[in-house]
């Protein structure tokens, strides 16, 4: 179960891995790497054959990111996200949001397994200084009793 504290930590990382961005620039990945970017996060989207996307230049594996990183958003489906997370601890990364329709019991036991803090079934951009309609939507979820504690 997700924790507030497990959101908040994940938020503190200044540098992020990103993995699930798409070519075709349409993708809840290219958002949030759009997104958090303004927002001042260091985004570096891992992709395994493209060089940049959306002008931003991607890296091809967590061993070339250009500065410690220590969290990791996943925004792929659960069969990809294991190797991810795999991946993310081999390389000492210790924070991991799996948006939604990346986490799976099997990617949730791995992260408990390696020690990984996880925030999962949390849409990321309600919580990373939330605009527009993220803002409502954390306000409703709030009103709802909904959001971490």
């Amino acid at each position: 179960m997700t924790t507030r504290s497990d959101v908040e930590s994940f938020l503190q990382c200044p540098a992020l891995a990103l993995v699930g961005l798409s070519r075709s620039g349409k993708k809840f990945g290219n958002l949030a790497c759009r997104e958090l970017r303004t927002r001042g996060y260091r985004v570096y989207p891992i992709h395994k054959s493209a060089e940049s996307i959306d002008g931003v230049t991607c890296v091809r594996d967590f061993a070339s990111l250009p500065e410690p990183v220590d969290a990791v958003l996943v925004v792929v489906p659960p069969a990809e996200a294991m190797s991810v997370v795999r991946d993310a601890a081999a390389h000492g990364l210790h924070h991991v949001w799996l948006q939604q329709g990346a986490e799976s019991p099997d990617v949730l036991q791995a992260c408990q397994d390696l020690r990984l803090n996880v925030v999962s079934g949390e849409c990321i951009l309600m919580f990373a200084s939330p605009r527009s309609y993220h803002k409502l939507h954390r306000a409703v979820w709030r009103w709802l009793g909904k959001l971490p504690h």
